[in-house]
């Protein structure tokens, strides 16, 4: 037997028995991803009914790009990528790299062609081609946070040189939204024998695309090539030549990176090159690092548990941004594919980092210094009257008010205040005694702003409202609002006609005048949205929000048709907060359940944590804070007819700190808020079995997908409305923590279950939405929603499944 033909059987032998090892190393340890990564983009805005781009592309490391895997026509090439040009995600490319080969000069033959395999691992891509004469092993996996490496190892199976001519070809993207939509790319090719570039034109679209003028999308390889790009089509090609010995393999490595800008763009050069001549292909380190992730998962003991609480991971994971821009910290957006959602909001970002607190503690970390790095201080220029806040959201540009040309950051409120919640189970699980002496000081001051700022009537009961911002206050310090007539009044005199008979108006007076007008058809207040925002439910029944013809409905059942006694019922007002002579915001007039005992429940952890941080003094001042608090709650929100938590309706009128005098909002319904005393911990025992009664009836909460966002009961009740019968994932986690807290973990479970099973998609490899219609178990919303993975995880690991579904698969 000659040596060339005895290296041949062995180089064969090693072939098999690596890829043996492979599928046995994949089936023991290293799952395939939990998410369908296949698709081919049509254009930059690939989008679905929900204003989504449509797929799940793997983004990883924090990266500001993703690509997914080809549909098969397109084998030997990935999809994409999907680029976030500063706060929106585009499909760059339908695809690139697609791979030809042509053996000792004959045709080229695409790689598509070939007998293949494509799967999706965790964290990495694989293509893998088979011939007789050739064996070709394609990986994507990323290796920083701006770039990603194709590793392609070409195995030669005969026992002479194998001669090659390589073509690789992409083709961008031709339309914007459609095929009768074309675009052209704004982009300039820069093209060597080791890489091929392109360099956008500076584009300052407010709602559609934000780039730099040196943003530069980049393909490197480590071997030389020629290369042309097409502007018509548009698209390139690279073409190359290599052979590789007998019995044996070479590895070629190209690296693809995004960058913002010329920093980026220098800064990431130098590790490109080192990338390049790395004997190593990368996809070994993710393949390792993910491996890793999925052991410090919860121990799930059913397979459906695993799967899911992988994908929830690679869901998070997928939209962690690295610092770019105005972001100075690592953060997880909402959702890399929904278009509003590529920054970082105030209270996702602490139920994701609460998720990640075990599994990725430094991610949770940056999560939380991502939004208090914009803390507002006393020495602002903007807005110091809100020393303390914590801001909505944070995006890659700066607002126009700040000196940005962003149409996304947002100071007009804050978000519940949840952040004492995450910092306290981060430290519990780390013991990170620095970050607990870090973030101490910043959560008391947060704390302590919304007594200032959010308490009209002084009796230390806090409202949800407004900052003093543009959008809700003019120069002269009067609130702006708009208001709907069909007759022209006198009274508007002062206002400013626009269309369909609104008049953009301001004055507090004014409003308060106009609110008990019979020929006012409708308000729309500023304010009143910013309160809603600020609630994190948006359009909640509580906030006075119902369709037009729940309103008629709810006034022909209550009040035999008399529109005006049931518009007072849904009217919201808007109070003026005002301390030492100056406007610092405004609240609207209902003292919220849920808020105070979030608050009661940070006045617990900050005791908690002045404990652990040996301040006995602040210790004792929020236990003693949260007894009383705690105590007021059930004085002040429980109503004993219905046995359900209400927020309460307030006047103009100062009240002491004992006091809680007002209405309760029965009349708008019940909803998700009955249920934060239960979850916070502060509610009775015999006022939370009511509550439960409620939460687990079927004509109530109990639905097909339990927990909508409001009760089947509910005047304003819509299965598909946003806030008001939806069912979003972290208010089916505060339902089945308040459950578990008062005894009914087994109820909990069983939910948790009835959950997972009727939510379409959840057991599938469909990504995770924003929320599930209550009846059907559509999906609705956004794709690929960090604050549904999170709770996912969080349910998961805290209430579990039922030991009847752990053998289910």
């Amino acid at each position: 037997m000659d040596n060339v033909y005895k290296n041949k059987i062995l180089f064969r032998m090693k072939t098999l028995l690596a890829a043996f090892l492979v599928v046995c190393c994949s089936l023991q340890a290293s799952p395939l991803s939990q998410l369908s990564r296949e698709d081919a983009p049509q254009s930059a805005k690939y989008y679905d009914s929900y204003g989504n781009q449509q797929a799940n592309p793997l983004f990883d490391l924090g990266s500001w790009h993703g690509f997914l895997q080809p549909k098969h026509e397109n084998a030997g090439s990935f999809a994409g990528p999907a680029i976030v040009f500063e706060e929106y995600t585009l499909y760059f490319a339908e695809y690139i790299e697609m791979l030809s080969i042509a053996v000792d000069g004959g045709e080229y033959q695409r790689l598509s062609e070939l007998p293949s395999s494509i799967s999706s691992e965790l964290g990495y891509y694989k293509q893998t081609f088979t011939t007789n004469s050739f064996n070709i092993d394609v990986y994507l996996s990323f290796v920083s946070t701006r770039s990603s490496v194709i590793d392609t190892r070409i195995s030669n199976l005969t026992e002479k040189p194998l001669n090659l001519s390589l073509k690789w070809q992409g083709q961008l993207t031709k339309h914007w939204k459609s095929d009768d939509d074309d675009y052209i790319w704004q982009v300039t090719p820069q093209i060597s024998s080791q890489a091929i570039a392109w360099q956008f034109g500076q584009t300052r679209d407010t709602w559609h695309k934000l780039n730099d003028s040196t943003a530069r999308f980049k393909i490197a390889r480590s071997i030389a090539f020629k290369s042309v790009f097409n502007p018509v089509e548009p698209s390139y090609r690279s073409t190359s030549a290599l052979t590789v010995s007998p019995a044996n393999s070479k590895l070629l490595t190209t690296v693809i990176s995004y960058t913002h800008n010329q920093h980026e763009s220098d800064s990431e050069d130098v590790k490109i090159n080192a990338w390049l001549n790395s004997e190593k292909p990368a996809y070994l380190n993710a393949k390792t690092r993910w491996q890793s992730l999925v052991n410090k998962l919860s121990n799930q003991h059913s397979e459906q548990a695993k799967r899911l609480a992988i994908k929830s991971l690679e869901t998070l994971v997928g939209n962690w941004r690295s610092p770019a821009g105005a972001i100075k910290h690592n953060g997880i957006t909402p959702s890399v594919t929904a278009r509003w959602f590529n920054g970082v909001w105030a209270w996702d970002s602490w139920k994701h980092a609460y998720a990640l607190a075990e599994v990725m503690p430094e991610l949770a970390k940056d999560n939380v210094r991502a939004m208090f790095d914009y803390q507002i201080t006393h020495k602002d220029t903007l807005r110091a009257q809100d020393s303390g806040m914590v801001i909505d959201a944070v995006f890659y540009n700066y607002s126009k008010a700040r000196g940005g040309d962003g149409g996304n950051w947002n100071e007009r409120n804050t978000k519940p205040p949840l952040a004492s919640w995450v910092v306290w189970q981060i430290v519990s699980k780390s013991n990170d005694e620095a970050f607990l002496a870090e973030m101490y000081p910043k959560l008391k001051a947060y704390h302590e702003w919304w007594y200032l700022n959010r308490d009209h009537n002084g009796n230390g009961l806090i409202e949800y409202g407004g900052t003093v911002d543009d959008t809700h206050t003019t120069k002269e310090g009067e609130m702006r609002f708009s208001v709907q007539a069909n007759t022209q009044l006198a009274v508007l005199a002062s206002c400013k006609k626009g269309k369909d008979n609104w008049y953009l108006c301001s004055g507090n007076q004014l409003y308060l005048s106009l609110l008990d007008n019979s020929q006012i058809d409708a308000f729309d207040i500023p304010v009143q949205h910013a309160a809603g925002w600020e609630s994190g439910m948006d359009n909640a029944a509580r906030f006075g929000f119902i369709s037009n013809e729940q309103f008629k409905e709810y006034a022909n059942q209550t009040y035999q048709g008399d529109m005006a006694k049931a518009k007072a019922d849904w009217q919201v007002k808007i109070f003026e907060n005002v301390r030492d002579g100056q406007l610092v915001g405004y609240s609207i007039n209902q003292e919220s359940v849920e808020l105070n005992s979030y608050l009661a429940m940070e006045k617990r952890q900050l005791a908690q944590m002045a404990k652990r941080l040996g301040n006995n003094q602040d210790a004792q001042k929020y236990q003693a804070e949260y007894q009383t608090l705690k105590a007021r709650i059930d004085a002040c929100f429980y109503d004993s007819k219905t046995g359900f938590y209400y927020d309460l309706a307030i006047d103009n009128a100062p009240q002491s700190p004992s006091e809680c005098k007002g209405k309760l909002l029965v009349h708008r319904g019940k909803g998700p808020e009955g249920w934060a005393p239960l979850f916070s911990q502060v509610a009775s025992t015999e006022n939370a079995k009511s509550v439960i009664n409620t939460m687990l009836s079927e004509h109530e909460f109990n639905t097909h997908v339990p927990f909508p966002t409001a009760a089947i009961t509910n005047p304003a009740f819509g299965a598909d409305v946003y806030w008001r019968g939806r069912v979003w994932l972290d208010q089916v986690y505060f339902a089945l923590s308040a459950l578990s807290h008062y005894g009914y973990k087994k109820d909990a479970q069983q939910l948790l279950q009835k959950l997972i099973s009727n939510s379409k998609g959840l057991s599938q490899k469909d990504s995770i939405r924003e929320n599930y219609h209550p009846f059907t178990g559509e999906q609705q919303g956004a794709t690929n929603f960090s604050w549904s993975a999170a709770h996912l995880m969080m349910m998961l690991d805290e209430i579990g499944l039922p030991e009847s579904s752990l053998g289910q698969h």
